[in-house]
């Protein structure tokens, strides 16, 4: 999978380069079912159109431009997850729009021109709550219209679990309160936060989120192997402690990867008040 960063000053450039394809749109934070209904719906119609799958995402997130104070937006992946994810998904090219005011700004018709029709898009499939353009002018349903005709599109009808709709914002609500085992029911696979060592700590990467504070079950994966043990989170939320923590010799800003099972109940928290973070 090829991965391009746009902006503003290189848009022209990767114009020029670009081929017919069939383009997946939105941020796809987390990659939820929802997120791969839409990337499945993409890649049916590139395979029978015998065209590459291209996604468009978009970085940062619109909340932390638009919003007028700075507080701190709790994303679910950084981007190199998320090109992981999208690799496995077998897309083909992955397109990251860097998100400016300038961007922002660009009418819906704009947008279509210069981020799809000129770069080549001939179908594009999006949920049904995308939006694009100046405040979000631009609809799924007025797509083709801003496109003169030449984009189809396919809009991609909500996904929800036990009658509600599958959400970032709910992944985010759920991590937030501890209860991981129903992230496998969202996201289609746990939830993996990635940690790095830092003078004798583990580290939450950048972009990614801690469940609340308790002590859970989860997976550790690191290098290609992947043991289970019992993981600490303290109130602060900014480190984590593996059981037996000091049995393991980990190198500077090395990467660990952390699969959040289900949180262990209160009663053996309090048991397991002897976890070994030394």
């Amino acid at each position: 999978m090829r991965t391009i960063h746009l902006n503003s000053s290189n848009l022209e450039e990767f114009q020029k380069d670009a081929i017919p394809n069939v383009m997946a749109l939105g941020f796809f934070d987390g990659i939820h079912n929802g997120h791969q209904k839409v990337i499945h719906t993409a890649r049916e119609i590139a395979r029978k159109r015998n065209l590459p799958l291209a996604v468009m995402s978009f970085f940062p997130h619109p909340k932390t431009v638009l919003s007028k104070d700075d507080s701190k937006f709790d994303y679910l992946m950084s981007l190199s997850k998320k090109s992981s994810i999208l690799e496995s998904l077998n897309v083909d090219i992955f397109y990251i729009v860097k998100f400016d005011k300038d961007f922002c700004s660009l009418l819906p018709e704009q947008f279509v021109s210069s981020y799809l029709l000129d770069m080549q898009v001939n179908h594009a499939v999006a949920g049904f709550d995308f939006s694009y353009g100046h405040r979000g002018a631009g609809k799924v349903d007025s797509l083709k219209r801003d496109s003169g005709d030449l984009i189809e599109v396919t809009k991609v009808k909500e996904v929800d679990y036990q009658g509600e709709k599958i959400s970032s914002t709910w992944i985010r609500q759920l991590i937030s309160e501890g209860k991981m085992e129903q992230l496998m029911s969202l996201l289609g696979r746990f939830y993996e936060t990635e940690v790095y060592w830092e003078a004798g700590n583990l580290r939450v990467s950048e972009h990614f989120m801690l469940p609340a504070p308790g002590i859970y079950k989860a997976g550790v994966t690191i290098k290609g192997e992947r043991w289970e043990t019992e993981v600490l989170v303290p109130k602060n939320r900014m480190d984590v402690y593996l059981a037996e923590q000091g049995k393991y010799h980990f190198l500077p800003n090395e990467k660990l990867g952390i699969i959040w099972y289900y949180r262990i109940p209160i009663a053996k928290e309090t048991e397991g008040e002897n976890i070994s973070i030394i």
